[in-house]
């Protein structure tokens, strides 16, 4: 006779965890560098107290990074910053924008990067906690929806502030910043519309993936290395790190059902 006993857990998160993570922590160094917020955290600069509040949560996204490094912690981890960013980021903070700003697109493509990190928390939550499979599905898949929406506002970003997006285009690559500024657009929109509808969603995934790396040498890192004392050019790239692990993590989370609950599900047979 036998008994089915549960497969333990791998010890460590899959690389796209790490890299989330390292991304917080990243844009928490940049925040604890300059004593602020960062620009993705619109808290007023006339809220009483905001220095101390600022190293408080630069603190907090330093540990849930952390957090993020260990099997043991990653599900609180993730829980915390899903929590953080849904609640006090995208509807305290970015809400003010969009309601300050209805009809102008950065409103909302701005948060949208806000919202990208929730979603991605929220996909390493439902893979890691002890949920049903039924509902770690749903949550998995909600979350895997409203960041192909994201996808495709920065795309729609790209179209709506090109004389802001081509300069960002180095200069030695073939074609011009306008050419790749409307490709880079483009391949958000595709992406984004691939995970919306499932049809080639991993590969898009992967591709986006591989496009937010890209993105750090090509652009983000040469931009604060050139203006080092420049908060915006730092949260940037600490913010497109966060995004290649949101968009690795999204990219794991459509793994064939099989392979994406195999911590959750694998069973072996165990003498009785």
């Amino acid at each position: 006779m036998t008994t089915q006993a549960a497969t333990p857990p791998p010890r460590w998160p899959a690389l796209g965890v790490h890299v989330f993570g390292l991304g917080i922590m990243a844009l928490a160094l940049v925040c604890l560098a300059f004593g602020t917020f960062d620009p993705g955290q619109p808290l007023p600069k006339t809220f009483p107290g905001r220095t101390v509040l600022a190293y408080a949560v630069a603190a907090f996204m330093l540990a849930a990074g952390l957090g993020l490094q260990w099997r043991r912690t990653t599900a609180w981890a993730a829980a915390a910053i899903t929590t953080y960013w849904s609640l006090v980021v995208v509807i305290l903070l970015n809400g003010r924008v969009v309601l300050a700003h209805p009809t102008e697109y950065g409103a909302y493509s701005g948060p949208a990067a806000q919202v990208a990190i929730a979603a991605a928390a929220l996909i390493v939550y439902a893979t890691h906690a002890e949920l049903d499979a039924v509902r770690a599905r749903r949550l998995i898949r909600g979350a895997q929806m409203v960041f192909g929406v994201c996808a495709i506002l920065f795309g729609g970003a790209h179209f709506f502030y090109m004389t802001m997006t081509a300069p960002l285009v180095p200069h030695w690559l073939p074609l011009g910043g306008v050419f790749w500024g409307y490709a880079t657009g483009v391949f958000h929109i595709a992406a984004g519309l691939a995970i919306l509808t499932g049809i080639r969603a991993r590969l898009a995934a992967i591709l986006l993936t591989i496009m937010y790396a890209a993105f750090t040498p090509l652009v983000h890192l040469p931009l604060a290395l050139a203006h080092p004392t420049d908060l915006w050019t730092w949260a940037e790239n600490a913010a497109n790190v966060v995004l290649t692990g949101c968009a690795w993590v999204v990219a794991d989370s459509l793994l064939p059902t099989g392979d994406m609950f195999a911590l959750k599900s694998q069973r072996r047979a165990s003498p009785a």
